[in-house]
């Protein structure tokens, strides 16, 4: 994993990161590469970086919704329960 400046501290394997910290990785990398001061080489290595990151990032968001529930109402307006989320 490449560092984005000398003061970027070591960044934590992906599957350790939070939703937000991979997504703060995610924009600087993006940030870098539109930056065009990277080489080939790193940017490169920083795009298959960047997809792994989006990958799990993809993944939290799928298990989050998979966790949502939608509280379900009876013919009074009362709660009557839950179901899952329906995103369709």
């Amino acid at each position: 994993m490449s560092d984005l400046s000398p003061e970027t501290p070591p960044v934590a394997p992906i599957a350790d990161l939070s939703f937000e910290d991979a997504l703060k990785r995610l924009e600087a990398i993006v940030h870098r590469l539109e930056g065009g001061e990277a080489s080939l080489e790193e940017s490169i290595e920083l795009y298959g970086e960047g997809d792994r990151l989006r990958k799990q990032c993809e993944t939290r968001l799928q298990a989050a919704q998979a966790r949502i529930e939608r509280i379900t109402l009876d013919p009074d307006g009362a709660p009557a329960g839950v179901r899952p989320f329906d995103a369709g």
